[in-house]
């Protein structure tokens, strides 16, 4: 219907795809003493004092609000790793690097509720600014390569929340070239004329005489 917009290229909002985000597990230490929680999604515990468990994040984030528990930062959140994933983002111009599908939330919900938990914060953050910067372009740049011809785009190793930014414009531009550049839609004025000429020559002829 007019004035409603097509349901496939619908985007989430940033805090939506965090929503989805926050059911990946993180490891926590606990400073208190409690039974394992039964939920639907779910057993957690039981919750020893300095026995490191995993998690949801937001359960994670909830204990850490509370004072009850400080949260490990994942493994590929050192600096390290981080520097290693940024070298090879620069050196591969047509590869993504495989990150956690929703690194980019994860480490945004971290920052914001545990930074005091992460070592060398501002290198960690400066380094996944980075890294974002980097894949963001080479998403452009490999944008700007699709043509007529190209029937998909496949981009491997993409995140959540880079895919929730990229496919709206993906999926637009190739409906664009296929309606424009689909022989059908080249041949079909040559054919309507065909058909325009056909209607006229089955019209019964008359001569024209002179009054």
């Amino acid at each position: 219907m007019a004035g409603q917009s097509d349901p496939d290229l619908s985007i989430f909002t940033a805090p939506e795809v965090e929503f989805l985000a926050e059911d990946e597990l993180v490891e926590i230490v606990p400073n208190m003493r409690m039974e394992a929680l039964h939920m639907i999604c779910g057993d957690f515990g039981p919750f020893m004092p300095q026995i490191a468990v995993k998690v949801p994040l937001w359960l994670a984030v909830a204990l850490k609000k509370r004072g009850k528990c400080a949260i490990r930062p994942p493994e590929w959140m050192s600096v390290e790793r981080l520097t290693q994933v940024c070298e090879a983002e620069r050196e591969s111009p047509r590869e993504f690097q495989p990150l956690p599908f929703h690194y980019i939330e994860i480490s945004r919900l971290l920052f914001d509720h545990a930074h005091d938990d992460i070592p060398n914060l501002y290198m960690v953050r400066s380094l996944i600014e980075d890294i974002r910067n980097v894949r963001f372009h080479k998403v452009e740049t490999g944008l700007e390569t699709i043509s007529g011809r190209t029937h998909a785009v496949k981009l491997k190793n993409l995140s959540a929340m880079e895919v929730n930014i990229v496919r709206p414009f993906v999926v637009r531009a190739l409906q664009a070239f296929y309606k424009h550049d689909s022989p059908e839609m080249i041949q079909q004025p040559e054919a309507s004329a065909s058909k325009r000429s056909q209607v006229v020559d089955r019209v019964p002829r008359r001569d024209l005489r002179p009054r």
